[in-house]
């Protein structure tokens, strides 16, 4: 670690320190969130017959499971740099939780996308994931430890997709609930378990490697909380950070528009049971394990060579074939072509959600909440536009390939993020000294052996 207590390698094995034990934490609640989030997606079957959804109202409800985390994201930003991410967690877990548990009082098409409009807003555990770990690391890991932690949490999107079927047959048949009240129960279990995610966050993180907002501010360490009024227009009034939104809808928003629709797909398009739908519509999220991480991965090598034009190289990159992938995913007419196609443009969609905040840490680290809020609610501004296309008259592989050429085409808007000879020479400097510093530690801890 650095004097700044920033770590610069990633422990996995390490659950005492500061930053990995935010890192294990965060991605840990990402995940509950992100299962909670899309939980009720692979029942959508069961709630479409119950309930009587026509296609049009299941196309409203993925807009509104992702329409109020655009706000949601914005405001975690704000609040982070704030409060700091240990306390606006807590409270997002908290609040997050209530609708999860409350989606199964639903008894009409209104009632159940006001309520599905409402869990969106545990969504925003993303945003604060990504900024808990950006001031726990240091340059050289940072984009690696960024990409693990969001896609360790995405993750919860592939698993959801295969654990509620499971949990709806345990509730429904095993246990003799009965459908109507098998998926309500699956879901207020997600909720409880979000609930006592809370109090873990709360007790056992904190804010910063040195401490808690609170205490450091106390001591002088960091400006007073009345010194973050106006970085939310701060990171507004920078363009590049606009273009990073519309990116991060390119990739984040293609995932968030696939955990809705995919096992309606498979099931719609190939004949698939619910249960074959969710392992099929969950291999793209497990991917998450490794996809992800490796985005970052990539990023944070670009940028010791290339510096900071080499990390948004990258980032083209990895959307440029994201976008040719969806493209050739929408073509597929058997479910045999259909998986590994999807698997294929998946991996690149990942990677992409891993380049692009490997370079949002960069932008403006006086704003880095405000502006890691902004980009992470282009993910959502993304999935809502995208939504669209799936509850119009065109059907859903012809939506998928307008979706795909969308991409391709916003990939190329990744040359307009540039930076100074300044900022570059800084971020080659701080990468140089926390490299230099991981090879002390490393040389020490085999001196001591």
């Amino acid at each position: 670690m650095r004097r700044d207590g920033k770590a610069t390698r990633i422990n996995l094995f390490d659950f005492t320190s500061p930053p990995m034990r935010a890192f294990h934490l965060s991605w840990l609640a990402f995940f509950l969130c992100f299962f909670a989030w899309f939980g009720i997606a692979p029942l959508m079957s069961v709630v479409r017959a119950e309930l009587g959804l026509t296609r049009d109202q299941v196309g409203w409800c993925v807009i509104g499971s992702v329409a109020i985390t655009v706000l949601a994201r914005v405001l975690a930003g704000r609040l982070c740099d704030r409060y700091g991410p240990r306390l606006t967690y807590t409270g997002f877990l908290v609040v997050g939780s209530i609708p999860v548990m409350a989606i199964g009082l639903a008894h009409d098409f209104t009632t159940f996308l006001l309520f599905r409009v409402a869990i969106g807003v545990i969504g925003a555990a993303f945003v604060i994931t990504q900024y808990h770990t950006s001031v726990m690391f240091a340059p050289n890991c940072i984009g690696t430890a960024n990409a693990t932690t969001a896609g360790w949490g995405n993750m919860g999107g592939g698993v959801t997709q295969m654990v509620m079927p499971l949990a709806f047959t345990l509730f429904a048949a095993t246990l003799g609930f009965g459908p109507y009240w098998g998926w309500r129960t699956a879901m207020l279990a997600a909720g409880v378990v979000c609930l006592l995610m809370a109090a873990v966050y709360y007790f056992c993180t904190q804010d910063t490697p040195l401490g808690n907002f609170a205490e450091l501010r106390a001591s002088g360490v960091i400006p007073p909380a009345g010194a973050t009024k106006g970085t939310f227009a701060l990171a507004a009034r920078d363009p590049r950070v606009w273009v990073l939104f519309v990116l991060y809808g390119a990739c984040f928003g293609v995932e968030l528009t696939m955990d809705n629709i995919a096992a309606l797909y498979y099931t719609d398009h190939f004949g698939l049971g619910l249960k074959g739908a969710g392992i099929a519509a969950g291999s793209l999220g497990l991917m998450h394990l490794f996809a992800r991480t490796l985005g970052g991965f990539v990023s944070d090598r670009c940028g010791g060579r290339w510096g900071l034009t080499g990390r948004v190289r990258w980032l083209f990159m990895a959307l440029l074939c994201e976008g040719l992938g969806l493209m050739l995913f929408s073509r597929m007419t058997t479910v045999a072509f259909a998986i590994p196609a999807m698997i294929g443009f998946g991996l690149f969609m990942k990677m992409s959600e891993g380049a692009s905040f490997a370079v949002v840490p960069f932008l403006n680290k006086k704003a880095l909440g405000s502006v890691a809020g902004i980009v992470g609610a282009g993910g959502n501004a993304g999935a809502v536009l995208a939504g669209f296309l799936f509850r119009g008259a065109i059907s859903w592989p012809t939506a998928l390939l307008v979706l795909g050429a969308v991409v391709t085409l916003s990939s190329f808007l990744a040359f307009a993020v540039r930076f100074t000879s300044e900022v570059e020479a800084e971020a080659a400097h701080e990468f140089a000294e926390a490299h230099a510093q991981r090879r002390r530690i490393s040389e020490l801890a085999e001196a001591a052996v």
